[in-house]
Formats: C-alpha cells, structure tokens, sequence
C-alpha cells in the first residue's frame, strides 16, 4: 500500500525525494562519494494540514524543507505542489509558483539583513513579484506587520533594534507577504526564549485558521510538535522511519526509535514519569555519508536481528494512516 492519500485534498505530493551533497577529495577534486542528507522519502500533505517533522540534528529535515522548495534541486524523486511537479520547472516558471510557497527560516538573527529596514524586509517580495509598488508596499507591509501583532509604526526600523520573537514575527509577515498557500516553518522557534515559543506557535495556528495555511512544521521539541501538528513524520539519518496522526504516534508508537524519542520527553506528572519506562540509546548517529546497509537505525536499535542489517525495511502501512519502516513493529502493537 502506499503512503499517499487518495482524495483530491492534498497540495503537497512527495514521492521517493533524495538530495545527495558530492564529496570531492584531491587536487582535481574528485568525487570520493555522497552525503546522503535525504534518501528516498514519501509523504503527503493536505490542503489546511499542519505536518510535523521531527528528529534529532543532522538527520535530514532542514534539507528536506529546503529540497520541497527546490532551494536545493533534488538528486532524485518528484515533488507535485498542486498537481504540478516543481523538479522539472525552470526559470519563470518556478519563479511564478515560489508565490505560492514560503519559508520561515530557524534563525531570527541571521535570516534578515542588517541593511534594510522591515519596509524593505517585508516588502521585497512584493516588489520582486511586481505584486505591488510605491505606497502600495508600505500600506501592505503595515498591515502585515499588524497581522504578526507588531506595531507598523516600527516598519521604519532595522533589525537590531528588535527582540529575537519580534525579528522571527517579521520572517513571518515576509512570509505572508504573496499571500502563499503553503509555509515551510523550519525550526521556527528552537532560537526564541521558552515564554516566546508559545506566542509564536500561536500565531502561526491563527494566521492558518484566518488564511487556510498548509504547513511543513520542523522541529526538535516533541511536546510543541505534539500541540501544532495534524500528522507527524520522525526521520533519522537521511529516510523516514514513522508517520502517522499525532494522537496515535503519541499514544502508540511502533518504531524502536519513536519510542525512544518520546521516552525522553519530560512529563510534568512525577508519579506517570516514575512509572513510564526510559529507552536509553547507545553509540552515536552514523555518518549520513557511509549509512548502515539495511535498516539505518539497526546500529543502535534494542531489538536489532540479522535480517535488519540484510535488507531496508519498507515503509509500510501497519494501520489504517500509519506508516512504519520495520520489520518487527507488530510487537508494540
């Protein structure tokens, strides 16, 4: 069975996605191999959906963001947005379907230019897609900070005179600026204070209900994933290892190393915490440049056999919307 939804209600469509970065070595500088960052990944997203996409750092998501958006052009696979397949497009083509999608990127700091003020920030878009120009820009880039709760008389300001929550709701209102159907949010709040998360978090959750968004929601922190997503997909090293609805990976994961993620999220009910059994993994994450042959997570998997490191375990429906690549998930059934 295939991981894809067969209705007419999915805007995002990926199917089999790899991106892999050359080595070169040498003089002449030639290629020794291939970091492969993402390696065959299938999933797809509705039309209002969040999906969340966790796992720990270096396994895969940001590339996977970035790839979706063709910001990297992908090593092999399709990406459908809107029954129209990105990988082949070129020039004004692509240029005229970016109006569509967006990214909100993880570092507040880095991501806007100290040069320019928010006007210019927020407005290049729309001067870039010739959306709007002259006055046009600024009544636009007012409302769209109004819509992101900052004052618009701080469109005049630069950068550095804002907070790390306030430059992160100004790469929001950039993103909403060509009013796109689709959001990458790429570990939108993993730089922001504790008390700042949640604010953002919840603005992302009103600008969806207010503009029926579609989000890509990345992140490292189980617990926000849990509150945003409509779905969740865990990948480690570069492949998808869990995808299912957010209530029943939560509830009842069936890959040995969900279960291990979700062991290690902290539990504010110190009786359930001392009860609930701790899955410790052992030896460090492969190097996504030479991946363990079989199954990637059999190296440091509890219930590892020889079968794991013979062949790639499918990623295959167990229940009805849940995916799981391994061979002996029916155990935690």
């Amino acid at each position: 069975m295939s991981n894809q939804t067969p209705n007419d209600n999915v805007l995002l469509r990926v199917e089999d996605l790899k991106m892999h970065f050359p080595i070169y070595r040498g003089v002449i500088q030639r290629q020794v191999g291939a970091v492969r960052a993402v390696d065959g990944i299938t999933f797809d997203i509705k039309r209002g959906e969040t999906l969340g996409l966790v796992g720990e750092s270096g396994c895969g998501k940001s590339t996977t963001g970035r790839t979706i958006l063709q910001l990297y052009r992908p090593t092999a696979g399709s990406v459908h947005f809107d029954d129209v397949d990105l990988v082949h497009l070129r020039g004004e083509e692509m240029r005229r379907m970016r109006r569509k999608m967006q990214m909100i990127f993880q570092d507040p700091y880095a991501s806007l230019n100290p040069r320019m003020t928010v006007t210019d920030i927020v407005g290049e878009p729309l001067m870039v897609h010739s959306v709007a120009t002259g006055k046009e820009i600024q009544d636009r880039v007012q409302h769209l900070l109004e819509l992101v709760n900052l004052n618009p008389s701080f469109a005049s300001r630069y950068p550095h005179e804002f907070s790390g929550g306030q430059r992160q709701r100004i790469g929001v209102a950039r993103a909403l600026a060509l009013q796109p159907s689709f959001i990458v949010c790429d570990e939108p709040i993993s730089a922001l204070d504790v008390s700042i998360q949640a604010q953002v978090v919840n603005l992302l959750e009103d600008l969806q209900q207010q503009f029926n968004l579609t989000y890509l929601f990345i992140a490292h922190d189980l617990s926000m994933v849990k509150h945003i997503s409509d779905r969740v997909a865990v990948m480690y090293l570069g492949v998808f290892v869990e995808l299912a609805s957010r209530d029943e990976l939560y509830e009842k994961p069936l890959h040995p190393y969900t279960r291990a993620l979700l062991s290690a999220v902290p539990i504010p009910d110190p009786i359930a915490d001392a009860k609930r059994e701790r899955v410790i993994l052992t030896g460090d994450v492969p190097s996504p440049a030479s991946p363990p042959s079989g199954c990637r997570f059999r190296t440091r998997c509890p219930i590892a056999e020889a079968v794991c490191a013979e062949s790639r375990p499918e990623f295959r429906e167990i229940t009805p919307g849940h995916f799981v690549a391994c061979f002996f998930a029916e155990r935690f059934l």
